[in-house]
Parts: C-alpha cells; structure tokens; sequence
C-alpha cells in the first residue's frame, strides 16, 4: 500500500505525528509505514529532528486565525519542501506523481508529502479543514476529512466529554 499525497493521508500522518510524536527514529520509520509511505532510504536520527522541527512549523498552519494566515504559513513550507512534480514508478506499484526530489531522507519525504498534502487538502477541501480540539483542557490536532466539514474535536471521546460538561453545566 502506497501513500495518497494527494490530501488525506499525509494530513493525517502529520496530526498523528503532532498528536504522539515518536520517540525515536525506528519509531517514526514504523509510523511512517503504518500511513503506507514507502521507505527506501536509512532512516537517521537527524530526520526524527527535522520531522518535529517540519511539524512545529506545521502547526503554525493550524494555529493561524484567518485563511490568508493559513495559506502564506503554507507557501513558506511549500517553497522549502516541495519540487516541480514529476511522474515516477519508483516503487514499481504504477505511475504516480512526486512534488519532491528523487533520492531524499525521510524527513525531506515527510516534508514534501505533508506540504503539497495540505495544501491539497485546504484547498480542495476548505481552508478550515484543520484545528484545535475544542474540548476543554485538550489542544490535540485534528484534520477534518468529514464530509460536512464541521468537525470541533480531535476524537469522538473529547467531543462526548465536551457534551457531558456542557449537559452538567445546565
């Protein structure tokens, strides 16, 4: 099983990885296999760095208060991370399109899938597909891949909890 880059799976590979982050390298090597994406390089320490440093920056997508905020945190990540698309049968699964360079470490995968990602996402989805929990005492990432779009929180436990409170609060 390969990777969708073109929206849902990379987005929710990085909520995932803000979410729990991994521990180790060997930890974000399997994680990254559990999405589907196909790891052919050495996975290094380096790249479990530069992974969380990539989704610190990420965040900063989900936290911003307006869509222009949105799409000019995205257009940073997009310039550093992504490549002119190219068709590549790499893994020999079929023809698909890469917006990265051949030859990259993990992190630099990682980087360009959640990049181009969201900004398929967003903009094929809407720019408010991406928040907060709204539970209280709970600031888990979540991706809203619903079909209504109004998602509020990171699970269906937090959004039960929430309902419970606001139930007792009356």
């Amino acid at each position: 099983m390969h990777i969708n880059p073109y929206g849902r799976d990379p987005v929710l590979l990085a909520v995932d990885l803000v979410n729990r982050p991994p521990a180790s390298a060997d930890a974000l090597r399997a994680r990254c296999l559990d999405a589907g994406l196909v790891v052919d390089a050495p996975v290094r320490e380096a790249d479990l760095t530069e992974v969380r440093e990539y989704l610190d920056a990420w965040t900063g997508i989900v936290d911003a208060p307006e869509p222009a905020d949105r799409a000019r945190a995205l257009n940073a990540l997009l310039a550093v991370s992504a490549a002119h698309p190219r068709l590549t049968d790499h893994a020999d699964t079929g023809w698909h399109i890469h917006y990265r360079d051949d030859d990259m470490t993990l992190a630099g995968v990682v980087r360009s899938l959640v990049s181009v990602g969201t900004a398929l996402h967003l903009t094929g989805r809407g720019m408010h597909r991406l928040g907060r929990c709204g539970a209280d005492g709970c600031a888990r990432v979540f991706a809203d891949v619903s079909r209504t779009g109004r998602r509020r929180y990171c699970s269906p436990a937090c959004a039960n909890r929430d309902a419970v409170r606001r139930h007792r609060s009356r």
